[in-house]
Protein backbone atom coordinates (compact mmCIF):
# COMPACT_ATOMS: atom_id res chain seq x y z
CA UNK A 1 0.00 0.00 0.00
CA UNK A 2 1.24 3.41 -1.36
CA UNK A 3 2.06 5.90 2.09
CA UNK A 4 -0.83 8.26 1.07
CA UNK A 5 -3.31 5.33 1.43
CA UNK A 6 -1.92 5.14 5.09
CA UNK A 7 -2.90 9.06 5.45
CA UNK A 8 -6.59 9.08 3.94
CA UNK A 9 -9.02 10.03 5.85
CA UNK A 10 -11.65 7.64 4.72
CA UNK A 11 -9.54 4.56 6.45
CA UNK A 12 -11.89 4.91 9.47
CA UNK A 13 -15.04 5.39 7.58
CA UNK A 14 -17.23 3.14 5.77
CA UNK A 15 -16.01 1.73 2.94
CA UNK A 16 -19.29 2.01 1.31
CA UNK A 17 -19.91 5.51 2.34
CA UNK A 18 -17.63 6.04 -1.20
CA UNK A 19 -19.67 3.76 -4.07
CA UNK A 20 -23.16 5.13 -3.99
CA UNK A 21 -25.80 3.42 -5.80
CA UNK A 22 -26.70 5.20 -8.89
CA UNK A 23 -26.37 8.50 -9.43
CA UNK A 24 -29.67 10.62 -8.58
CA UNK A 25 -31.59 10.88 -5.32
CA UNK A 26 -30.38 9.21 -2.12
CA UNK A 27 -26.92 8.11 -4.07
CA UNK A 28 -26.40 12.08 -4.66
CA UNK A 29 -26.75 12.98 -1.00
CA UNK A 30 -24.04 10.11 -0.06
CA UNK A 31 -21.73 11.07 -2.84
CA UNK A 32 -21.91 14.61 -1.28
CA UNK A 33 -21.23 12.91 2.02
CA UNK A 34 -18.20 11.16 1.29
CA UNK A 35 -17.05 14.20 -0.82
CA UNK A 36 -16.80 16.01 2.22
CA UNK A 37 -15.07 13.39 4.28
CA UNK A 38 -12.56 13.60 1.15
CA UNK A 39 -12.60 17.56 1.34
CA UNK A 40 -11.10 17.34 4.60
CA UNK A 41 -8.16 14.63 3.98
CA UNK A 42 -4.66 15.80 3.37
CA UNK A 43 -4.21 13.21 0.45
CA UNK A 44 -6.86 14.20 -1.65
CA UNK A 45 -5.13 15.24 -4.57
CA UNK A 46 -2.52 11.65 -4.81
CA UNK A 47 -5.95 10.01 -4.46
CA UNK A 48 -7.73 11.68 -7.09
CA UNK A 49 -4.44 11.55 -9.23
CA UNK A 50 -4.13 7.91 -8.56
CA UNK A 51 -7.98 7.22 -9.50
CA UNK A 52 -7.00 8.87 -12.71
CA UNK A 53 -3.79 6.94 -13.45
CA UNK A 54 -6.11 3.76 -12.54
CA UNK A 55 -8.98 4.08 -14.27
CA UNK A 56 -11.07 3.62 -10.90
CA UNK A 57 -14.55 3.71 -12.13
CA UNK A 58 -16.65 3.10 -10.25
CA UNK A 59 -16.77 5.55 -6.47
CA UNK A 60 -16.26 8.12 -4.86
CA UNK A 61 -12.12 9.35 -4.63
CA UNK A 62 -10.51 12.71 -4.37
CA UNK A 63 -13.74 14.69 -3.35
CA UNK A 64 -14.67 13.35 -7.25
CA UNK A 65 -17.19 11.22 -8.58
CA UNK A 66 -17.21 8.82 -11.58
CA UNK A 67 -19.10 11.58 -13.49
CA UNK A 68 -16.74 14.23 -12.54
CA UNK A 69 -13.57 12.22 -13.02
CA UNK A 70 -14.96 11.30 -16.70
CA UNK A 71 -15.29 14.87 -17.16
CA UNK A 72 -11.74 16.05 -15.98
CA UNK A 73 -10.11 13.20 -18.25
CA UNK A 74 -11.82 15.01 -20.94
CA UNK A 75 -10.32 18.24 -19.60
CA UNK A 76 -6.94 17.06 -19.82
CA UNK A 77 -7.33 14.94 -22.85
CA UNK A 78 -8.46 18.38 -24.78
CA UNK A 79 -5.33 20.35 -23.25
CA UNK A 80 -3.36 17.73 -24.56
CA UNK A 81 -4.27 17.84 -27.92
CA UNK A 82 -5.22 21.34 -28.40
CA UNK A 83 -2.66 23.17 -30.66
CA UNK A 84 -0.49 25.58 -28.97
CA UNK A 85 -2.02 29.32 -29.14
CA UNK A 86 0.75 31.16 -31.65
CA UNK A 87 1.92 34.29 -29.59
CA UNK A 88 0.71 38.06 -30.14
CA UNK A 89 2.47 40.88 -32.40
Amino acid sequence: MTDWRQRAVCRDEDPDLFFPIGNTGPALLQAEDAKSVCRRCPVREPCLEWALESGQEAGVWGATTEDERRALKRRRATRRTAPATPPRR
